[in-house]
């Protein structure tokens, strides 16, 4: 790899425009459908139904039957999270039909029939069955809403603090291009947001992040190292001297994250779905979001300039 990409010289940055469109009518797609189409939030954020069960030591339990089973009884889309080796927790909404939305006492029947038509009457024990109010769920997604945010903002900082608030603002905008078309997917696909999703989001910006990071840091480098040639010149030379690593890193990730969304199983392809489309729109801007948007501002508010690199000036209205 490092054979073929080792002296890669492509003009990314030329291509900027053409990536903006793009974008654009990516962002204008998705936001269409979730204007049309709200997301779907999971018990965790709306509130349910917890149950628990145990099983006799060494006893196994089918988890998809289980839930097959939950499904047939009105209970669809219900978590089920084991502990140990034996014991279970069933979190399902409480809106079986017939049921008031806070039922806790119908939707708990429903499961204890579920359980006991798939694992066997009195082959498991029930555990504590409560109420998980819409009121914790509000709190678990505004506490989520918070852990993006603020993201934003440590990002910003370190950013700031070790290359300029110029490379911080590009990162920034590019990180929240990837979470805005991560949404627009997640509505598109119809995925529902449960706390597995929301971790892959984070997961995603990190990923996201730090690829601009690897890229930015190549770019400082050449500022010092290439100090009279003209930045757009080291923006393209700094991505093609990463593109080796970058091509590498991300088509392990890719190989990895496709395996767990096709063997990986119901709970865990939300997130290998989520991250895959992540990796591809964090690679796509760390290299013709970020780059170009750091061109823009060194345009509008010059500062690398002052150091000795050349900054070619924004064209103004009526000029060549």
């Amino acid at each position: 790899m490092t054979r073929i990409f080792g002296h890669a010289n492509y003009d990314f940055i030329g291509y900027r425009r053409k990536a903006f469109i793009i974008t654009l009518v990516l962002l204008a797609v998705g936001l269409i459908d979730l204007a049309i189409r709200p997301i779907t939030y999971s018990i965790e954020f709306t509130g349910g139904t917890q149950y628990g069960f145990t099983v006799p030591t060494g006893t196994p339990v089918n988890v998809g039957a289980v839930r097959a089973g939950l499904d047939a009884v009105g209970l669809p889309g219900a978590e089920i999270t084991s502990f140990g080796t034996n014991e279970y927790l069933v979190t399902a909404r409480t809106a079986v039909k017939g049921a008031d939305a806070d039922n806790t006492s119908k939707t708990s029947a429903a499961i204890t029939g579920a359980l006991d038509n798939v694992l066997g009457a009195g082959k498991w024990t029930k555990g504590q069955a409560q109420l998980v109010g819409p009121k914790v769920g509000g709190e678990l997604r505004s506490k989520a809403f918070l852990a993006v945010f603020l993201s934003f903002f440590a990002v910003l900082a370190y950013l700031a603090y070790r290359f300029e608030w110029r490379f911080g603002v590009a990162a920034v905008l590019a990180t929240a291009h990837d979470i805005i078309l991560t949404i627009c997917f997640i509505s598109i696909v119809k995925m529902e947001v449960s706390l597995v999703v929301v971790a892959a989001v984070l997961s995603m910006v990190g990923y996201s992040l730090n690829d601009t990071i690897i890229i930015f840091d190549r770019v400082r480098e050449n500022l010092h190292k290439h100090r009279r040639d003209e930045l757009t010149s080291i923006l393209n030379r700094s991505i093609n001297e990463t593109l080796p690593r970058s091509v590498l890193t991300h088509a392990t990730t890719l190989s990895t994250l496709g395996a767990l969304a096709i063997f990986g199983g119901q709970v865990i392809r939300p997130f290998a779905l989520v991250m895959f489309f992540g990796v591809f729109t964090g690679t796509f801007s760390s290299i013709f979001i970020a780059p170009p948007v750091l061109r823009y501002i060194e345009q509008r508010w010059p500062g690398i300039d002052n150091r000795g690199v050349k900054v070619k000036p924004k064209a103004m209205p009526g000029t060549v």
